[in-house]
């Protein structure tokens, strides 16, 4: 007798399958078994077994189910999925289905699903977004191609649409990054005495490049003050439900020491020493091999929201020109090229795993740099 089981997904949520033998296959001469799984309720899967029971019994065979819905294919696709990617990917890929995918396309039949409807619903996204269009579209062809690969469907009808050019806007990009003199400036706008956290943070993002992920899951042992130097072998993720875990680097390259300046190792055992202080008055001990660099004042994980309002609070307070907090890892680049780093040595420092990354993301250059190019220029052609 055929048994319906249970099985947990890597979120915790509850999910049914099961495994129905469906008779001889004809062309191996060998028993066949057919595995449905992805359904919400036990009744939901006690009903399609009963289905497919009906089926064989009456046609000694199997036919291919054909009128699945694209909720259902895209439940399947993703209990595999789910397997192959990080928590916090994962939490970014449910939203997007959830928010975009699905209520395009969730009670459509998969048969059903025509070129013409991806191209109408394909149009309709880009004139609501300039670039998520084609991330939402992507994952739309990978639950297709998974209905090919069941036998749903004989082939993906996204794949003969035509995808609109990215929408491109008169006038230059607003530059994600500040050369030496508004960093300084900035730097200069921050309260150290009064606000000792911040200042380290602003601080070790300008003199070292990190990811925002890195930085909030370091913790002191990975500052070597002996030797100078930071161990980056972690990143704080975003899993289900907004829970902040601790996750591996992005990349192999992404695990990397990187040496300090005497200032900005100076400003991070001042900030030790006011830390503890500080947690002492909170009845919290952070005399212990683990704790967080960055932590709130319950000493847990620190969102990353927190140092974007500290960002947008100094930029608007202070008129200064607004840039992210990843900008301050474009400008650490920036400050490496403009210092005569070579690019190879850029790409080992901020950990990434192919050069062509550092080359078309972060290959910005100063002012002065442009003009000492023309000067070269000028000077080597001689009229």
């Amino acid at each position: 007798m055929t048994k319906i089981k249970e099985y947990k997904l890597k979120n915790g949520d509850i999910r049914y399958m099961f495994t129905v033998y469906t008779g001889v296959n004809q062309s191996t001469g060998k028993k066949a078994n057919t595995t449905r799984r992805g359904f919400k309720t036990q009744k939901e899967a006690t009903i399609v077994l009963s289905r497919l029971k009906l089926d064989i019994d009456n046609k000694g065979s199997l036919p291919k189910e054909n009128n699945i819905l694209f909720s259902q294919v895209y439940e399947e696709w993703h209990d595999q999925h789910i397997n192959r990617v990080e928590e916090s990917t994962d939490d970014k890929i449910v939203s997007l289905f959830k928010n975009h995918v699905l209520p395009a396309f969730g009670n459509l039949r998969v048969r059903a699903i025509t070129s013409h409807k991806c191209q109408t619903v394909l149009n309709e996204w880009f004139k609501e977004v300039t670039l998520n269009y084609k991330r939402w579209f992507i994952y739309t062809k990978k639950v297709l191609n998974f209905a090919v690969k069941q036998g749903y469907i004989k082939r993906n009808p996204a794949n003969m649409v035509t995808m609109p050019l990215k929408k491109i806007e008169a006038g230059d990009k607003p530059e994600n990054f500040y050369d030496k003199e508004e960093l300084a400036e900035f730097m200069n706008c921050l309260d150290q005495k009064n606000k000792p956290e911040q200042f380290t943070w602003f601080r070790l993002l300008a003199f070292t490049g990190l990811r925002k992920g890195e930085a909030l899951a370091l913790t002191w042992q990975d500052i070597d003050f002996n030797s100078s130097t930071l161990r980056v072998n972690k990143s704080l993720g975003k899993g289900y439900h907004g829970r902040l875990y601790v996750k591996a680097p992005k990349t192999r390259a992404s695990r990397r020491t990187l040496a300090l300046d005497p200032i900005t190792l100076r400003t991070l055992k001042t900030w030790r020493t006011e830390q503890r202080e500080l947690f002492l008055s909170y009845g919290i001990n952070t005399l212990h091999k683990g704790q967080l660099i960055f932590a709130t004042n319950k000493n847990t994980f620190k969102s990353e929201n927190t140092p974007r309002m500290w960002l947008l609070d100094v930029i608007n307070a202070n008129n200064l020109k607004p840039i992210t907090t990843h900008g301050f890892r474009h400008t650490h680049c920036s400050a490496l090229f403009a210092s005569g780093a070579t690019i190879k040595e850029v790409q080992v420092r901020l950990g990434h795993s192919d050069i062509k990354t550092t080359m078309n993301v972060y290959a910005h250059v100063t002012k002065s740099q442009n003009v000492e190019v023309v000067t070269k220029l000028a000077s080597f052609l001689g009229f």
